[in-house]
């Protein structure tokens, strides 16, 4: 199956955001329309302090009204590496340094509309310092044990999709360390 574009007209060009509407041929002969919104990329990471709790923020997200509690994720920045960004967003987030890094693969998080590719990372962290979140942020950091996380996720307390790409990757095998969350 395939898609030939036929034209595009760029509708929106954004600070973070580009919208094209597209006229398409399809394989039968058809044509269509597609709008497309281009982002640059993001990343999101599992992350774990040096007591063993996880690391996640609560922000309030103005597209759905309301707190979510979050991954630490960010989006990449004009030919920054996945690992540099996750390394910088950990730090400007929490205030933490991260020890390991380790790779659990990426996710199109609305590939029908959408470019934008999150890449996964699981993050055992050091020490702990200042956060210095971006001006236009606000977030509060929170850590919680795997007994705290999972009560949460049975009482539907968790709506972020990458948050839970990542935990499902985690359950998946996709870490390999002797010192894995238990994931029962």
């Amino acid at each position: 199956m395939n898609e030939k574009t036929i034209s595009s007209n760029r509708v929106f060009d954004g600070r973070l955001l580009k919208l094209d509407v597209l006229e398409v041929e399809l394989d039968t002969g058809r044509r269509a329309r597609r709008e497309v919104v281009s982002h640059p990329g993001a990343v999101a990471i599992w992350a774990r302090a040096p007591d063993k709790r996880f690391v996640f923020v609560r922000q309030f997200r103005k597209a759905i009204e309301q707190e979510l509690l979050e991954i630490v994720a960010g989006t990449l920045e004009i030919g920054e590496t996945p690992e540099a960004c996750a390394r910088r967003e950990i730090r400007e987030e929490t205030g933490y340094a991260v020890k390991t890094l380790t790779p659990l693969g990426f996710i199109f998080t609305a590939p029908g509309f959408c470019t934008e590719r999150i890449f996964l990372f699981y993050a055992e962290l050091a020490g702990a310092g200042t956060a210095d979140p971006d001006p236009d942020e606000h977030l509060d950091v929170v850590l919680l044990d795997e007994a705290e996380w999972k009560a949460m996720m049975s009482r539907g307390a968790v709506q972020d999709a990458k948050t839970w790409a990542a935990w499902g990757m985690l359950n998946a095998g996709g870490l390999a360390t002797d010192d894995r969350p238990s994931f029962a």
